[in-house]
């Protein structure tokens, strides 16, 4: 037993360091809100949008007047909002974003993994609330992919545009496949956020039907992003998932999987790519050109 326990132990320290960080307090590879100034961002909570009405962390900018988007981000798994603060601090004076610790993680409610993927997306709805004249961005990273599509289907009104980072739809590379297959083995000895995380990825598969209808759907501008060295997800995945749907795909060289860690450079430039695709499609069209009415004195 007690070597068991020892393999489930390396384990989860292999998953965090892997594909988060040894632990969201102490890593060296994502800064974290505490390495940026007081007033780049702050802690909020917020009731879900389910009637269970869970408490959710949330990271955010504060409020800024100027800021035209609101960015929205659905994380990965496992979701800690921490990650995502240094894109929070690399952002432009009018541009607002929000992070949560989605359903099932760190400090959010409930104890348990939400496995559901609408029910995921209608408790994280109300961090599409935004002022009169503000429009949103919405992001979907790696699982937070489908959830966030979801929302955009759900709430076309609030939604302007998507981006999907590292979108994973069920695809695995050969890091993924090793650190799941391993953590399904040991699963029930595994930290909480590590076993919510094999919980809800093995529940994914049956639930994608639906959001392949969703995606299909959508009208908003849909933007992919993706990283050429990403072993957690192909990019070859979201290649073809993006030139079936018609959505542009940005790929990232030498980016791996954790682009918000890599190469926040590039993530802001797929915000601003959507953001400009939403704004193009509102700009004002020519006038159709008219064939002249026929000289009545036939010259």
């Amino acid at each position: 037993m007690r070597i068991i326990k020892s393999i489930a132990v390396a384990l989860s320290l292999a998953l965090g360091a892997c594909a988060i960080g040894a632990a969201e307090d102490d890593n060296d590879r994502f800064p974290t809100s505490e390495s940026y100034p007081a007033g780049t961002m702050e802690r909020i909570e917020f009731r879900a949008g389910v009637p269970e009405q869970w408490r959710i962390s949330a990271l955010q900018t504060p409020p800024r007047a100027e800021a035209d988007w609101k960015v929205v981000i659905i994380t990965g798994t496992p979701s800690w909002s921490e990650y995502w603060a240094p894109t929070i601090a690399a952002l432009a004076p009018n541009r607002e974003m929000i992070v949560a610790d989605r359903p099932g993680f760190r400090t959010s409610e409930p104890r348990d993994a939400v496995r559901d993927l609408a029910k995921q997306a209608d408790a994280l709805a109300p961090m599409l609330a935004h002022r009169a004249g503000q429009r949103v961005l919405l992001v979907g990273q790696s699982f937070g992919a489908p959830v966030a599509t979801l929302m955009a289907q759900r709430h076309p009104d609030q939604v302007d545009a998507l981006v999907l980072v590292s979108a994973y739809f069920g695809d695995r590379g050969p890091t993924a496949r090793r650190l799941v297959g391993a953590g399904e083995l040991f699963q029930p000895m595994l930290p909480r956020d590590f076993r919510n995380s094999i919980s809800e990825m093995r529940a994914q598969t049956a639930q994608l039907p639906g959001v392949w209808t969703a995606l299909g759907g959508l009208r908003q501008p849909v933007v992919f992003i993706h990283g050429d060295d990403d072993s957690f997800v192909p990019l070859a995945a979201d290649q073809r998932i993006a030139a079936e749907y018609g959505h542009t795909l940005i790929s990232v060289p030498g980016g791996d999987h954790f682009l918000n860690a890599c190469c926040v450079t590039d993530v802001i430039g797929a915000f601003e790519q959507a953001i400009s695709e939403a704004e193009g499609r509102e700009a004002p069209q020519p006038p159709a050109t008219q064939p002249s009415d026929p000289d009545p004195s036939g010259g």
